[in-house]
């Protein structure tokens, strides 16, 4: 028997839990709380999609609020649902608030592509910018000035004037935000909405603030003087506001200090260096600095550009910490700072000197993010540090990226013109490059040592490299490269041979049997250097039998260049030898100027330009602006930024003067009237209890500071105050009597109350006098 009723007890506490649940679902379905998550909407079957129409078309407020979310589904996956936009007008003016806003949102999607249709609900549109909800008249607004139709541009303006007098701070983000869309549907409106963009900065809110930047920067960018009387707020506001408000109102007040104030002087004294910035200027990098702790890594980036472009010298360090720390947090916005920080670095290397080890390559990172931090690490090379980066760049040409090999080889040949005291170490390290098996490994090395074999040879460079052993002086290197011709196979590293042994007939052989097989780049250079080999020894019949069997490939090669500089050539060498124009081979005399040896030699040795120091940075990236697209892409674009120059002077400080400069007095440090009177202020002799925690006393005990003992306990603070309190009203009573002596004297001194009224204070001050204690005692206690 236990065991049956057992069965049954739990077989009927299974039948009730079933219908507490059917139950529940039945009374919740009309308050759209869902059984499912609300992903079920993104899996919508074909049969549902069918019924959406319908269910616009229905009466019940729950089918269309379904067929809204699955709508707004379809055109989060990337679906094309414009062909229900006349049945989602339809339910514009619906009751149901939720539906309200999926019709807008929909419609915002949509109303460019369909202006007809939209034009039908303008009136509803009109009607919902007095609605009670802030959201939803600022969906209207929304809604109404993303209808792409001239001809309604006059009502846009006037719904976005209505809304930037609204109340809420979001409404009139939203009026900011519209003010773009009206501009670029009629440029004709331009006056209005530079008015309104005017009422819209006198706000206090810091909400639309920078919605009006926007704005500002799309409508008017030229008129900054509009910003003279806001300007102080503004940058006071910066804290308070968005995220990306700080970003546009940052980027327009960077705009507006370059326009408007004067240049921070630096000076030389006896104690060093003196800056003297404009106060101005002064507020807005104070007022921008908090920003550095911004969570939005935008924000940070924003703030740098403002210290970089307006902050003195002595101000720069403080952008180093907080770019340092954008690096860690995701691959995208490493790309990005690392932009910001080379262009910092190309001016102020020394900031980031002693931080080179953040920026050492690592195998996870992206192409890209590899070669900007080549380039930096070139930039922050030392004394001090150069033995560790060469480490490094010796590492990183061992990589199976060729780029960064690339770039590893030539940081080494910079790091050798650079620091002298490391020219050994570096020729070591190339000379070993030239035995690797990895063709881009011998190709770069092969590279990096012709230019510093150039730049030693070179009478205006600096830096030599003869001074070192004889293993790798200029003629030995160039030996040892000239012994291994066959062996490197890259173009751009054979023509480097080639053109550095100037005086080897036997590599010159070696080059014209492999003419035809070689790359113009290579082609180019056998020509030359058969050209100088001739005019260094023109008696010498077997350079001269070369020489015209190279050139005479060279006249019949398949690409124009090589063509050309082949007969370039053979007229230039037609006065030192006649081997390419004798009699035998049929060919005429030419006529026209003829060279002599000397000067045909002037044009082949020393007509070559100077040579200079690499520095590894494109010239495309050398004067970007910080914070602008081609310093991240690494190419010029004429549509970037544009950041105008310093101002001699600078305007008047006065047009930024306002009533919002004046300091404002906290409350609690205002003075209480002078009208209280003296008995009302005799009669709180009570000292306000003041609880300070003292070193030695235990935990739970108080001390007060009148002369009184302490309290040890909170029984004995109690009851201490029940004293206190009966005290007080012993002397209220005692007040209350003198009041009623006094209104009983009243009737028989009228003459001396005449006399005295002038000096006695108003009753309601008295009043006002008592309330403000008694507000001031009790905040004490």
């Amino acid at each position: 028997m236990s065991g049956l009723n057992l069965e049954s007890f739990a077989e009927n506490a299974s039948r009730l839990g079933t219908r507490l649940q059917e139950t529940i679902s039945e009374h919740t379905r009309d308050l759209s709380i869902a059984r499912a998550s609300s992903a079920g909407y993104l899996d919508t079957p074909e049969e549902k999609v069918r019924l959406i129409r319908k269910q616009l078309d229905s009466n019940s407020d729950r089918e269309k609020l379904d067929a809204m979310k699955r709508l707004i589904a379809l055109i989060s996956k990337g679906r094309n649902v414009s062909e229900y936009f006349a049945q989602v007008v339809k339910n514009v003016a619906s009751h149901n608030l939720e539906i309200r806003k999926l019709v807008y949102i929909y419609l915002l999607r949509y109303a460019e592509q369909e202006p007809d249709l939209a034009l039908l609900s303008i009136n509803t549109f009109q009607k919902d910018l007095s609605d009670p909800n802030p959201l939803i008249r600022a969906m209207a607004l929304r809604v109404l000035s993303g209808i792409r139709v001239p001809m309604i541009g006059s009502i846009v303006v006037l719904a976005i004037k209505k809304c930037a007098a609204d109340i809420s701070p979001y409404v009139k983000k939203a009026a900011a935000q519209a003010i773009p869309k009206c501009y670029s549907l009629d440029s004709s409106h331009q006056p209005e909405l530079i008015t309104i963009i005017s009422t819209l900065l006198r706000d206090r809110s810091p909400l639309p603030i920078g919605s009006v930047a926007v704005a500002f920067e799309a409508v008017c960018p030229t008129r900054l003087d509009l910003f003279h009387q806001h300007y102080r707020r503004l940058c006071r506001t910066l804290i308070d506001m968005d995220d990306w408000g700080q970003v546009d109102l940052l980027n327009l007040l960077v705009r507006y200090a370059r326009t408007m104030l004067p240049r921070p002087v630096i000076t030389e004294d006896a104690d060093g260096q003196s800056e003297e910035v404009d106060p101005d200027l002064k507020l807005l990098l104070s007022s921008a600095e908090p920003l550095f702790q911004s969570n939005n890594p935008a924000v940070v980036l924003a703030v740098a550009r403002a210290f970089y472009y307006l902050g003195p010298p002595s101000e720069m360090k403080k952008i180093v910490s907080p770019l340092l720390r954008l690096l860690h947090i995701s691959p995208e916005i490493e790309r990005v700072t690392l932009s910001y920080i080379l262009v910092v670095a190309r001016s102020s290397p020394s900031l980031f000197t002693p931080h080179y080890t953040s920026f050492l390559v690592r195998t996870d990172d992206i192409r890209q993010v590899k070669k900007d931090k080549m380039q930096l690490l070139r930039l922050l090379i030392s004394a001090e540090n150069h033995q560790a980066l060469l480490r490094e760049f010796i590492y990183y040409a061992d990589d199976s990226d060729d780029d960064l090999v690339a770039d590893a080889i030539q940081a080494i040949g910079y790091c050798a013109r650079l620091v002298p005291e490391s020219t050994q170490q570096c020729l070591t390290a190339l000379m070993s490059f030239i035995q690797s098996k990895h063709d881009p490994v011998v190709a770069n090395a092969v590279l990096v040592l012709k230019s510093l074999v150039q730049l030693s040879l070179h009478h205006h460079q600096t830096l030599t490299i003869a001074s070192t052993s004889g293993a790798y002086s200029p003629m030995a290197i160039i030996s040892r490269l000239a012994y291994r011709i066959e062996e490197i196979r890259h173009p751009k590293a054979r023509a480097c041979v080639l053109w550095l042994v100037e005086w080897a007939p036997d590599v010159l052989r070696k080059a014209a049997g492999f003419f035809t097989k070689e790359t113009p780049y290579v082609k180019l250079q056998t020509v030359t250097l058969a050209a100088k080999l001739l005019v260094l020894c023109p008696s010498d019949r077997t350079l001269g039998l070369l020489n015209r069997y190279v050139l005479s490939l060279a006249r019949y090669d398949l690409n124009f260049d090589v063509r050309d500089r082949a007969r370039m050539l053979g007229s230039l060498l037609s006065g030192v030898t006649s081997v390419l124009h004798s009699d035998e081979d049929g060919h005429e005399d030419q006529g026209g100027v003829v060279l002599r040896r000397e000067q045909v030699k002037m044009v082949l040795f020393e007509g070559k330009q100077d040579v200079s120091l690499d520095t590894g940075i494109p010239v495309d990236d050398r004067h970007a602006l910080l914070g602008s697209l081609s310093a991240v892409v690494g190419r010029d674009l004429t549509y970037d930024s544009y950041l105008p120059d310093w101002l001699e002077e600078g305007t008047e400080s006065s047009l930024r003067d306002s009533e919002y400069d004046a300091p404002q007095v906290p409350i609690h440090a205002q003075p209480l009237p002078s009208a209280i009177p003296r008995s009302i202020a005799s009669s709180s002799k009570n000292t306000p209890v003041i609880l300070t925690p003292t070193g030695p006393s235990p935990s739970g005990s108080f001390v007060r500071q009148n002369g009184k003992s302490d309290w040890t306990d909170l029984d004995k603070f109690y009851a201490e105050t029940e004293s206190t309190e009966e005290e007080e009203g012993t002397e209220e009573e005692a007040v209350e009597s003198d009041e009623e002596e006094a209104d009983s004297n009243e009737d028989g001194d009228s003459e001396e109350e005449e006399e005295g009224s002038a000096e006695e204070p108003d009753t309601d001050s008295v009043d006002e006098g008592k309330g403000e204690s008694e507000d001031v005692l009790h905040h004490a206690r």
